[in-house]
């Protein structure tokens, strides 16, 4: 099971929710934060996870989650509605990169996803998040390659592909299409020459017997 199918049934299908995109990372700046606050001693793994409310209106949330070395389960550390959020900065426009910030209203995060492919899959369907479910104020996707917020985008390669794929076969199914249709017209041409034949040998036959 995928480290996002663990996390779903683990910490946001108990909650009624639906996680739509996590990412492992790592702090780019180190905070320092009280024994007590860490919940335990120890490593541990993080991953920001955008998920959505099952129910009406729907909600979205970021929440960042941890797993302590030696344990199997998560535990929720914080949460943001995405109303929150008030930027996305990607670090570099240009290629692809692992680091990324997030900025609430009440706060900031650095971080450095498991590899650049995670970060932009995760970049990318925040923004188609964003972009649906927040009417007003949006927040701000800046140093993001263009892929990642339009255009040529990851999914909209998928959707082509897509709709590639069902081109091409009907386009296939159109040309066997007038492949039949011209087998069947010759069929005709065929049984009507054969039919013609057929009259013309009975006519014949009958002026020999007169």
């Amino acid at each position: 099971m995928s480290a996002k199918s663990t996390l779903n049934k683990a910490i946001f299908i108990p909650n009624d929710e639906r996680l739509l995109a996590a990412v492992q990372v790592k702090r780019r700046t180190k905070k320092k934060i009280p024994f007590l606050a860490t919940g335990g001693p120890g490593d541990y793994t993080t991953f920001i996870c955008l998920s959505v409310t099952n129910k009406k209106p729907a909600q979205v949330f970021l929440t960042k989650v941890k797993q302590f070395e030696g344990s199997s389960s998560f535990v929720r550390r914080s949460q943001w509605t995405i109303s929150q959020l008030r930027q996305v900065n990607g670090i570099d426009s240009v290629r692809d990169c692992p680091e990324f910030d997030l900025i609430f209203e009440n706060g900031s995060d650095q971080w450095t996803a498991g590899s650049a492919g995670e970060k932009c899959v995760f970049v990318q369907v925040l923004h188609h998040t964003c972009q649906r479910f927040i009417p007003e104020r949006k927040p701000e996707f800046i140093n993001c390659p263009s892929k990642l917020l339009g255009g040529n985008s990851i999914l909209h390669e998928a959707a082509d592909s897509v709709s590639s794929a069902v081109q091409k076969a009907s386009q296939a199914l159109n040309e066997r299409g007038e492949r039949l249709g011209r087998v069947e017209e010759k069929t005709g041409e065929m049984m009507n020459s054969a039919q013609h034949f057929a009259d013309t040998a009975h006519k014949l036959a009958m002026k020999h017997k007169c």
